[in-house]
C-alpha cells in the first residue's frame, strides 16, 4: 500500500467512525433526572424541557400538585429508588387530571396517582387523549376517575401489573378504569377493586383484551364488574371477577348495553373464575341482542345461577360450584381434592390460558398446560 492509499484509508476510517458515533448518539435516548436534589426538581419542569426519545428518571417520594401535559414522542418515565407518589393536591393539568397524555408513544412505570379532582368531576390520575400509552406497575386511587381515555379511534392503551381502587366522584358516575372508543386496549395482571357505584372496568374500545386480572368488589359497591357498552371484539381470559353483596347492579359482565357501534361485535370468555356473593343471586352475563358471536368455555362459576345470556352463543364446559370448593384465604383456587380439577378442555391458542394472575397486581407465565376450569391452574404449597 502506498502512502497515498494509506492516507485515503485512514481518512475513510475516521469518517466512518464519525458517522457511527453520530448514529449512536441519535439512537441513544436522552436521560433526565428529576428530584428534590436534582437540577430538574419537578415533573412539570421535566415535561417542559424534555425532547423526543427521552428517558425521565424520577426519584422516589411524594410530589404535590406536580401536574403535566405530555406530547413528545417516545417518552419513558420511570420511578427510581421506590415509588413516586403524585398527589394532586387541588391541581390539574388542563382541568383534566394529574397528567394529560397526547404522545405517539409514552410509557410510565412505578408511579402512584392520587386525589385528582376537577370542576367537570372527571378528574383522572391520567387522562389519555391520543397516541399510544403503556402503564406499567402503577396505581390509581382516590381520584374521581382512575384512568380515563378519550375517543381517538387510533389510540392504543396497554395496562400491565397495575392497581385501581377507591376512585369516586360526588355524583357516583365514575369508574376505576374507563376506556373510550379507541382502537385497542389491553389490561393484564392488574388488580381492580373497591369501586363506588361505577364499574371496575368499562371499555368502549374496538378491541379489548382483558387478560389475567383480578376484578373484585372486595367490600366495594361497584355496578358492573366488567362492561363493554358498545360491544367490539372483547377477549376475556384468565380473570377472577367477583361481585360483592353491596353491588348496585346484579350483573357481573355486560356486553352491548348501550348499542353496538363497531363493525364486529364478539365476546369470548375463557378460563375465568366468576364469583357471585350477592345474597339473592346475580346474573353472570348480560348480552344485548345483535352480537355477532358469544363464546364462553372453561369458566368456573362460584354461585347459584347457571351461565346464561340474552343472545344465542357457544356455551361449553362451564362449571357451577360454591365457595366450599375453593381454597380458604380468598385465593380463588380449587381445593386439591376438587372433582373439577382437570376438567378444562383444550382451546384454540388465542383463547388458551398462557399466564395466571398472582396477587398483588402481576401475572406469571404458566409452566403447565391449563387443565382446570377457571383462572387458577397452579397448586398452592400445603393447600388443603
Amino acid at each position: 500500500m502506498t502512502t497515498f492509499q494509506l492516507w485515503r484509508y485512514v481518512r475513510f476510517l475516521a469518517l466512518w467512525l464519525l458517522l457511527c458515533s453520530a448514529a449512536l448518539a441519535q439512537s441513544a435516548p436522552t436521560t433526565l433526572q428529576v428530584g428534590p436534589s436534582r437540577t430538574i426538581k419537578t415533573i412539570a419542569a421535566a415535561a417542559r424541557v424534555a425532547g423526543a426519545d427521552t428517558l425521565i428518571e424520577v426519584d422516589a417520594g411524594d410530589y404535590l400538585g406536580d401536574v403535566a401535559v405530555w406530547t413528545q414522542p417516545n417518552l419513558t418515565l420511570r420511578a427510581v429508588g421506590g415509588r413516586v407518589r403524585l398527589l394532586a393536591n387541588g391541581a390539574a393539568a388542563e382541568d383534566k387530571g394529574i397528567w394529560v397524555v397526547r404522545s405517539p408513544k409514552f410509557t410510565v412505570e412505578g408511579f402512584d396517582f392520587e386525589g385528582a379532582q376537577v370542576a367537570g368531576r372527571n378528574g383522572a390520575g391520567i387522562r389519555f387523549d391520543s397516541g399510544w400509552l403503556v402503564v406499567r406497575n402503577c396505581s390509581f386511587t382516590h381520584n374521581e376517575m382512575g384512568l380515563l381515555t378519550g375517543n381517538d379511534p387510533h389510540a392504543v392503551l396497554e395496562v400491565e401489573n397495575s392497581e385501581f381502587a377507591y376512585n369516586m366522584r360526588p355524583d357516583g358516575h365514575n369508574h376505576n378504569l374507563y376506556i373510550g372508543q379507541i382502537a385497542r386496549a389491553t389490561v393484564t395482571g392488574s388488580y381492580l377493586h373497591h369501586a363506588r357505584t361505577g364499574h371496575l372496568l368499562k371499555s368502549r374500545a374496538a378491541q379489548s383484551n382483558i387478560l389475567y386480572n383480578r376484578l373484585t368488589d372486595d367490600g366495594g359497591s361497584a355496578s358492573y364488574e366488567l362492561e363493554f357498552p358498545n360491544g367490539g371484539v372483547a377477549v376475556v381470559v384468565g380473570n377472577t371477577i367477583q361481585q360483592g353483596p353491596l353491588t348496585e347492579n346484579p350483573v357481573l359482565i355486560s356486553f352491548g348495553a348501550e348499542g353496538y357501534t363497531w363493525p364486529v361485535n364478539q365476546l369470548s370468555l375463557a378460563y375465568n373464575t366468576l364469583v357471585d356473593d350477592l345474597p339473592q343471586g346475580g346474573v353472570w352475563l348480560k348480552v344485548k341482542p345483535g352480537a355477532d358471536a358469544v363464546l364462553a368455555v372453561n369458566n368456573l362459576l362460584v354461585g347459584t345461577a347457571p351461565l346464561q345470556a340474552t343472545t344465542p352463543g357457544d356455551f361449553r364446559n362451564n362449571f357451577t360450584t360454591d365457595r366450599g370448593s375453593l381454597a380458604p384465604g380468598g385465593d380463588y383456587r380449587l381445593r386439591t381434592g376438587s372433582p373439577l380439577r382437570g376438567k378444562a378442555i383444550a382451546l384454540d391458542k388465542t383463547l388458551q390460558a398462557q399466564r395466571e394472575y398472582s396477587h398483588t397486581a402481576k401475572s406469571i407465565a404458566l409452566d403447565i398446560a391449563p387443565h382446570n376450569p377457571g383462572a387458577m391452574q397452579r397448586l398452592l404449597a400445603r393447600q388443603p
